[in-house]
């Protein structure tokens, strides 16, 4: 692979992800310029939104490639295409940087398995921005992104986070954002500590810093706004022990929601990483 030294500004030929600001436009860095102007081709979610950050930094690409959830698959051979004639790519967000909880995971291996090279300018992440101002642990981070929005995945995920002896950080929407609350509240120690960052990096940036209970209260007083980072404290006993009582009541809940009990079994073995066995034997006890 090409260096690319600490004073460079060559930009190479391949498909590169750049890095744009999370709000402040003042933080885009001069090499995300430098590649977004020497692009040809820039990749993005929305070409209005894009637009109006390529224009503010005097950026004139030929084209634009929408590339959001629904279109990236699609978008995959046009890239490539372009790659095979050398010309340079580029893939921004709406914010962010591309592939974190946004469009670019199967754009990037797709490109990886065609031999072509894939380059990326550093830069804003909503999620270790909130973690680094959070106030609670650093050293290890989970970051989940979205949750599913329901189902199996969800309750999977949610006693997976309960458990979770790193800081985790999640994205919500402000519509959402309550039932998620509930939802962590329910499954988690209500006790525990979480941050509520929004807006982070424009005019109206918000942190709230509290537990699980006192945040349920604090989100039903105002009207939610903005994409929120939800910071989550590590679990903190020493030894993860899954007890009986865990396990009955991860498979009450399910069984109640309307999940047969073969399905219930299941779900709460891989959800609490216990023997099946164990599982099965306290669900023909219920």
């Amino acid at each position: 692979m090409s260096t690319i030294n600490e004073s460079s500004s060559t930009v190479y030929h391949g498909l590169w992800l750049v890095a744009t600001p999370i709000g402040n436009l003042d933080d885009i860095s001069p090499r995300s310029v430098s590649v977004l102007r020497a692009s040809p081709i820039v990749c993005c979610e929305d070409t209005r939104r894009s637009g109006s950050l390529l224009k503010h930094i005097g950026a004139r690409p030929e084209r634009l490639l929408v590339t959001n959830e629904h279109t990236e698959h699609d978008v995959i051979a046009t890239v490539l295409e372009y790659l095979g004639n050398n010309i340079t790519v580029s893939l921004i967000s709406d914010a962010g940087t591309p592939g974190i909880s946004d469009p670019g995971e199967q754009l990037v291996a797709a490109v990886h398995a065609a031999g072509h090279k894939v380059y990326a300018t550093p830069g804003p992440a909503a999620f270790v921005m909130a973690a680094a101002i959070s106030g609670l642990p650093t050293t290890r981070i989970a970051f989940d992104g979205f949750l599913p929005r329901a189902g199996a995945a969800r309750r999977e995920r949610l006693t997976e986070i309960a458990r979770e002896r790193r800081t985790t950080v999640l994205y919500e929407a402000p519509h959402r954002l309550e039932r998620t609350l509930v939802d962590l509240a329910s499954t988690c120690d209500p006790t525990r500590t979480i941050v509520l960052a929004r807006e982070l990096t424009k005019l109206h940036e918000d942190l709230w810093r509290g537990s699980l209970e006192d945040a349920l209260v604090h989100v039903r007083t105002i009207e939610p706004r903005g994409e929120y980072a939800i910071v989550i404290a590590p679990y903190w006993a020493d030894v993860v022990e899954v007890t009986d009582t865990d396990i009955i009541d991860e498979l009450t809940q399910r069984i109640q929601s309307g999940l047969t009990t073969r399905d219930a079994i299941n779900e709460v073995t891989d959800a609490l990483g216990v023997p099946r066995k164990r599982v099965y034997t306290l669900a023909v006890a219920l």
